[in-house]
C-alpha cells in the first residue's frame, strides 16, 4: 500500500511562492496562519549559509554608577576592545550562566 504524502503540493509539484513582507510582524502573522509545507519542498531541502547574518539588536539606555563604568572601561582598555562590546560579552556570559543554573536546578 502506497503511503500518502502529508504535503499534497509535493504530489502536484505546486509549491506556493512566499510573499514579500514589509516587516517581521507581517511575516510572523503570515506564518502563524499558513502551513510551511505549502511553501517549501520538504523532500528536497536546500542548504543555506546563514553565517553572515547578524542578530537583531536594540538600542537601550542604561544608567550605571560612574565608578562601575570607569572599571568596565579600564578592563576593556586592557583587553583592547570597545567597552560596549565588553559589556555585551559580560551580559551574555552571565545570562548563559543563569540559564544553565536554572536548568541544573530542575
Amino acid at each position: 500500500m502506497k503511503k500518502k504524502s502529508k504535503n499534497t503540493n509535493l504530489k502536484n509539484n505546486k509549491i506556493k511562492p512566499i510573499p514579500n513582507f514589509k516587516n517581521e510582524d507581517e511575516e510572523r502573522d503570515f506564518w502563524d496562519t499558513h502551513d510551511a509545507t505549502d511553501y517549501f519542498d520538504m523532500e528536497h531541502p536546500i542548504k543555506l549559509d546563514l553565517s553572515k547574518l547578524k542578530p537583531t539588536t536594540e538600542t537601550i539606555s542604561l544608567r550605571l554608577p560612574a565608578y562601575l563604568l570607569m572599571r568596565i572601561k579600564e578592563i576593556a582598555n586592557s583587553r583592547d576592545v570597545p567597552y560596549q562590546s565588553l559589556m555585551k560579552i559580560f551580559l551574555a556570559e552571565r545570562v548563559e550562566r543563569e540559564l544553565q543554573a536554572k536548568i541544573s536546578a530542575k
